[in-house]
C-alpha cells in the first residue's frame, strides 16, 4: 500500500525519540554532550562519503591496468550551494522551521526545554535531507515499494536515538516534517517520478550530502550553519540536471 515507508520512517524516528528519553538518562550532562559530539562526527563522515562519491570519478589508463582518481563538479557546487543560500536567507526558512518549533515547544508542554527548538530542527534536517528520503517516497508512492524506506528507518531509529539522548525531546518531533515531506512526496510520486532522472538523483544526493556534513559541524562545534537556509540548493541541484552540465 503507497504511504507505507512513510508511515514506518515515521514510527522508527518516533521509537527511536523515546529510547532515546530513556537512555539519556541514564548519562551525566557532560557524556551527553560527549554522545552529542560523537554523533556528529558519525554524521560528517555519513555526508563525506555521499558527497566524495558525487565529486570523484575512478579514471584508467589506457592499458586498463591503472586507476587513479579524479575529482570534480566543483563549480556545480558552489553555485547550487550560493544561489540556493540566498534564496533561503531571503525566504527566511530557518526562522520558520524555528518558529514551527517554539510553537511545538509550547504545545507539548515543553516550555522550559532550552534545548528544544535546537534539537527539533536539528534532527529534522538530518533524517528529511538526502536523497534516500526523495527516492524511497517515489518508489512508495509509483511502485508500491517501501524498502528503500524501511532501510533508512533503521538508521533514522539509531540516529534519533542518539540525538535524543544528547539533546532532549525535541529530537523525537522531527517525525511531524518526516510524515509531512515524505507521505507528499508519496503523494505526488506519479508526477515527480518521470522528473527524477539518474541525473537528478546523482545531483541530488551529492549537494544533500554536502547539507548533511553542515549539520555535522553543527553538532560537533555548536550552530555554526544555518543549513535550513540552504534547502533551495538541492532543488537547484535537480533543476541543474535538466541544463547543460557545470
Amino acid at each position: 500500500m503507497p504511504g507505507t515507508g512513510t508511515l514506518i520512517n515515521t514510527a522508527a524516528v518516533i521509537a527511536g525519540g523515546i529510547a532515546g528519553h530513556f537512555t539519556g538518562r541514564l548519562f551525566k550532562e557532560e557524556q551527553q554532550d560527549a554522545i552529542c559530539r560523537v554523533c556528529g562526527i558519525s554524521v560528517l563522515f555519513i555526508a563525506i562519503a555521499g558527497a566524495m562519491e558525487g565529486m570523484l570519478q575512478v579514471t584508467l589508463s589506457q592499458d586498463g591496468k591503472a586507476a587513479s582518481l579524479a575529482g570534480g563538479r566543483s563549480m556545480f557546487i558552489v553555485l547550487c550551494l550560493a544561489i540556493g543560500t540566498v534564496i533561503g536567507e531571503l525566504l527566511r526558512i530557518e526562522d520558520g522551521f524555528e518558529r514551527f518549533g517554539v510553537w511545538l515547544k509550547i504545545r507539548t508542554g515543553n516550555a522550559r526545554d532550552a534545548r528544544f527548538v535546537d534539537a527539533f530542527v536539528t534532527s529534522s534536517l538530518t533524517v528529511c535531507i538526502g536523497a534516500m528520503a526523495i527516492v524511497g517516497a517515489i518508489q512508495d508512492g509509483v511502485m508500491g515499494d517501501y524498502s528503500t524506506l524501511a532501510v533508512k528507518s533503521v538508521l533514522d531509529f539509531i540516529i534519533i536515538m542518539v540525538m535524543t539522548s544528547s539533546m532532549g525531546k525535541g529530537c523525537a518531533f522531527s517525525a511531524i516534517p518526516i510524515f509531512v515531506f515524505e507521505g507528499s512526496i508519496t503523494l505526488l510520486s506519479r508526477l515527480i517520478a518521470p522528473l527524477m532522472t539518474e541525473t537528478a538523483i546523482e545531483n541530488l544526493s551529492l549537494i544533500g550530502s554536502i547539507l548533511i556534513f553542515c549539520v555535522g559541524i553543527n553538532l560537533v562545534w555548536g550552530k555554526k550553519v544555518r543549513v535550513a537556509n540552504m534547502l533551495p540548493a538541492v532543488l537547484l541541484a535537480i533543476l541543474a540536471a535538466y541544463l547543460s552540465p557545470l
